[in-house]
């Protein structure tokens, strides 16, 4: 499935109705392609008032503890491991990763975690969402 970015309501939506109590969704796309901005919208959704931020920095926001948002772009895969964040997948909630690659996908399967990919498509001035 394939949503243009103008249509960021609908796949909050798709989200929802495929990890609809919860799950681990990965996020990719270039810089600035809008994956934070997809976090931002699915988090208003669920009526949080805090405002998702992105978490490149800190490596982890949780937003009223139903909501992760990870980014490993800064630390990589290995760090994301070694700092013990796979355990909070195991948590009730959404987890959003940011800047996912095969590496982890390959680990999450390993350790029986299912997923979802959205990844962000440029195509000219505008962006796509596919979820897969």
């Amino acid at each position: 499935m394939i949503k243009s970015i103008d249509e960021i309501g609908e796949v909050v939506s798709k989200i929802k109705d495929i990890e609809f109590d919860g799950g681990i969704v990965l996020l990719k796309g270039d810089l600035a392609s809008g994956k934070t901005t997809l976090v931002k919208a699915f988090v208003k959704s669920l009526g949080i008032s805090q405002e998702a931020t992105s978490p490149t920095f800190s490596v982890m926001n949780i937003y009223d503890g139903k909501v992760y948002h990870y980014d490993i772009y800064n630390e990589g895969t290995a760090k994301f491991l070694e700092s013990g964040l796979l355990d909070n997948l195991e948590k009730e909630g959404y987890h959003f990763i940011e800047w996912a690659d095969e590496k982890l996908e390959k680990i999450l399967e390993a350790y029986g975690f299912d997923y979802i990919t959205v990844e962000i498509i440029p195509e000219g001035a505008k962006r796509r969402y596919r979820i897969g």
